[in-house]
């Protein structure tokens, strides 16, 4: 089963209005004490997991890219140190797509990074202005270029369904994202989520969000154009040639281990949930106190674990496998799926059977929220 490292770097070095770490802007970082702290909470991992084999590592958060490759390198070190590489393992590092970021690609690069996650959002000023982005369209277009000559895989993302997209002013994006030939795109559709700035700007009237109907329009849209290009729909929101999906998302999608270490990582290993201390500060303090930053850690039942496992395996093209779920959790087959909930929404087109696997079919993908609702037990999404 694979095992994945996810390494979080909390600290943006501007100001970012999309970004969920304003607060942890900082100053004049200790580079040798962050270094210190991150190999002292991985080696806790380690402990833990040790000689497991690593299918892959990601570096997230903040700006990572501006992480010194010194550092990233140290960190890609220790691991190979703690874990068994496996063969080929990706290495990503998410990027905000800005020159000051794309400089430090090169040296990145030298350090281990093999995969770069790019997040352009969109391909035109307007739309990047109302997505509350720093960079414009020709900054992150010179970005994306440089990213392909020093990375052997790079993916970006785009976010569609945005107030007035047309299918037509849709089609020519996607088509132009295309035609750059990375081999993964996360293409998400824009949703209003309580409590972000979106929604206190449709409170106040500021934009009215695309209705269901032109979302879904546009998503079977995304679908057929991807297909057609020769990368698929593997999740809900993820497309890749075939051997270019994100080895470290689909161990969440598949519900296996990952280790996460630094302020605010979550992990899932053996059965427990993990969570880090979010402030750097505090995460520095409980480093220093217990030789590991986690703030909570919580054993997970095994009905639990299986309605994550569920809601997870279901985004995915491939979908899930009834069974062998059952077997892992020592469960009941019918205890993780309403069998007569299974045959409706099967006889109404939205869900098959192939082989052993359940998979929601393209029809069902853009109603996957209140299909998962209707499929998984209630008992079993409150245990």
């Amino acid at each position: 089963m694979a095992f994945a490292l996810y390494i979080h770097w909390p600290f943006c070095l501007a100001k970012c209005p999309y970004c969920d770490f304003n607060s942890h802007v900082r100053e004049g970082i200790d580079l040798g004490e962050w270094q210190q702290a991150l190999l002292a909470d991985m080696a806790h991992e380690a402990a833990l997991t040790g000689g497991r084999e690593l299918s892959s590592i990601f570096f997230g958060g903040g700006t990572p890219s501006l992480m010194a490759p010194s550092l990233v390198a140290t960190l890609i070190e220790a691991a190979s140190r703690h874990w068994r590489f496996a063969e080929g393992i990706e290495i990503t590092l998410e990027a905000n797509p800005s020159s000051v970021e794309a400089a430090n690609f090169a040296s990145l690069a030298n350090a281990g990074i093999n995969r770069v996650s790019l997040g352009l959002q969109a391909l035109d000023d307007a739309a990047l202005l109302f997505l509350g982005r720093l960079h414009n369209a020709a900054e992150g277009l010179a970005a994306l270029d440089v990213a392909q000559r020093h990375f052997g895989r790079v993916s970006f993302d785009l976010i569609y369904a945005r107030p007035d997209h047309t299918p037509q002013l849709w089609e020519a994006e996607l088509a132009r994202a295309l035609s750059f030939g990375t081999g993964h795109l996360s293409l998400y559709q824009l949703t209003i989520e309580p409590g972000t700035r979106f929604a206190t700007l449709v409170r106040e009237g500021r934009f009215t969000p695309l209705d269901d109907d032109m979302a879904g329009d546009l998503f079977a849209l995304t679908r057929e154009m991807t297909s057609a290009a020769g990368l698929p729909a593997y999740e809900i929101s993820n497309h890749a040639r075939p051997g270019e999906e994100s080895r470290h998302n689909l161990v969440y999608w598949r519900y296996q281990d990952y280790a996460g270490i630094g302020p605010g990582a979550h992990g899932r290993r053996g059965g427990f949930a993990t969570v880090r201390h979010r402030k750097p500060e505090n995460f520095l303090k409980a480093v220093s106190a217990q030789h590991h930053g986690i703030a909570d850690i919580r054993e997970l039942g095994m009905r639990e674990q299986a309605a994550e496992a569920l809601l997870m395996g279901l985004r995915l093209a491939e979908g899930i496998a009834p069974a062998a779920l059952a077997r892992r959790f020592g469960l009941a087959e019918t205890d993780l799926i309403d069998p007569a909930k299974r045959a409706f929404y099967t006889a109404q087109g939205l869900l098959s059977t192939r082989a052993d696997r359940l998979i929601v079919t393209d029809a069902g993908m853009p109603l996957l929220d209140g299909l998962l609702g209707e499929l998984v037990p209630a008992g079993l999404v409150g245990a």
